[in-house]
């Protein structure tokens, strides 16, 4: 009898061995930071087109004329495009 008492022991503490194994594994929780880029409405205001020099030309105007006109009109397509450069750069902040 002593031997079975022994076996039936030696068997519930293998049993209790596996069972209370399983508790030892562990989940690892690994905390990560993670940058997410989020759209945003742009709200700069768009300047408005000026109105260009060559537009308001009569067809058949003298070549000195035009020519004024277009040099005119690069000045104030250069000021424009700044205008709308400074706008976009609003933007991307």
């Amino acid at each position: 009898m002593a031997v079975r008492a022994h076996q039936a022991l030696t068997a519930a503490a293998l049993a209790a061995a596996v069972l209370l194994s399983g508790c030892e594994t562990r989940t690892r929780v690994q905390l990560q930071t993670v940058s997410v880029e989020v759209p945003v409405p742009c709200r700069a205001a768009l300047p408005d087109r000026p109105v260009m020099p060559t537009e308001s030309l009569a067809p058949g105007v003298p070549l000195d004329t035009f020519a004024a006109a277009a040099a005119a009109e690069m000045e104030r397509r250069e000021g424009y495009e700044q205008q709308l450069l400074a706008a976009l750069e609003e933007c991307r902040r």
